[in-house]
């Protein structure tokens, strides 16, 4: 019996690949399939970071400069999607996907996570944490957003049950700028643990440092323009894509028991369709079955990964379009006996 479901994508646009087979590669044989793609490009990843670098320096030029209103507020949207592009690409270093041995890559992704809110000392244990736990109802609230079971929702007090819908409302995943970013991956971390992250009170006191001499030196539209916009545009979309990855009709979750690295990756992850546009600007973060399969595959590798492993040309999907981003956020709790997410309507 042959299984022939395969992502209709770009990445496998002009290439030909044969059915599945039922006796298709799956555990560890699936992850040392994906090896020979576990390397970089020393070349190619100086190019992604410091070209995105340069653009990203370019569109904040044109916040800046005396161009007409909608030209800057123009920039000021693409330096948004260059900022999420850039965070993608630190995401990717953090992993040691691309430049392991470069100590100036190291330090200058540092930089960009501190510039970008997400100071690496916090998000390489909270992610590392996250891969490490992906799909496990218990422990992978760390890095993640949380999960309760149906069973465990009801039996909450209203004040735990209010706390729990706030952290997944969609409200709160758009305005993940101040949320996720400035409170939860800056200022909470350093109040519980000040020594252990000490780069993240440097990211919270040089994000308003910026901002002061932004309105001192060219006033409250550079404020506007070169700094916030930027930031609550990549932040809010890079909050949803990381919502939705792990969010989505068809997933799954399971208890410690039953749990294997590979299953979390292909039953717990999704393949994000986007345009190629959106592709770009996103890094190939929708590709994260793969992603969490192997983190260390660096992202512009992962098309090909997808289009040279039959046995991950079949993913869960979902898409930006407005009825699958709806159909996401209406997810909120784990529903054991039908094994699938449910809302909250009627508890």
């Amino acid at each position: 019996m042959l299984i022939d479901q395969r992502v209709n994508d770009p990445a496998l646009d002009n290439f030909t690949t044969s059915p599945i087979p039922q006796s298709a590669r799956t555990g560890s044989l699936l992850i040392l399939a994906t090896k020979p793609y576990a390397h970089d490009s020393v070349r190619r990843s100086w190019w992604v970071i410091l070209s995105t670098l340069a653009l990203l320096a370019a569109a904040a030029v044109g916040t800046l400069w005396y161009f007409h209103p909608l030209i800057r507020t123009a920039c000021s949207v693409v330096m948004g999607l260059l900022v999420l592009r850039i965070f993608v690409i630190y995401h990717d270093q953090q992993h040691h996907a691309i430049l392991s041995k470069s100590r100036m890559a190291e330090g200058l992704m540092r930089i960009v996570g501190i510039l970008t809110l997400s100071p690496s000392s916090v998000w390489r244990s909270s992610h590392n944490h996250h891969h490490n736990h992906n799909s496990k109802l218990r422990g992978s609230h760390i890095g993640s957003f949380p999960i309760m079971t149906k069973e465990h929702f009801i039996r909450s007090t209203s004040s735990k049950r209010r706390l729990y819908l706030f952290m997944r409302h969609p409200l709160t995943i758009l305005f993940g700028y101040v949320f996720m970013f400035l409170f939860g991956m800056c200022l909470n971390p350093f109040l519980n643990q000040p020594k252990k992250h000490l780069d993240c009170l440097v990211a919270f006191v040089l994000h308003f440092l910026l901002g002061a001499a932004l309105v001192w030196f060219a006033g409250w539209t550079a404020l506007l323009l070169t700094l916030v916009m930027p930031l609550f545009i990549a932040s809010a979309i890079g909050s949803y894509l990381f919502y939705a990855q792990h969010n989505f009709p068809g997933v799954s979750f399971r208890d410690n028991e039953g749990w294997s690295y590979e299953k979390a990756a292909l039953e717990s992850s999704s393949f994000l369709k986007t345009g190629p546009l959106m592709a770009w600007f996103s890094a190939n973060i929708g590709y994260h079955h793969i992603h969490h399969l192997n983190a260390k595959i660096p992202f512009y590798r992962l098309p090909e990964v997808l289009r040279a492993i039959p046995e991950l040309q079949s993913p869960l999907m979902t898409s930006l379009s407005p009825l699958e981003i709806f159909r996401c956020l209406q997810l909120k709790v784990w529903d054991v006996e039908a094994q699938r997410m449910v809302g909250v309507g009627g508890l």
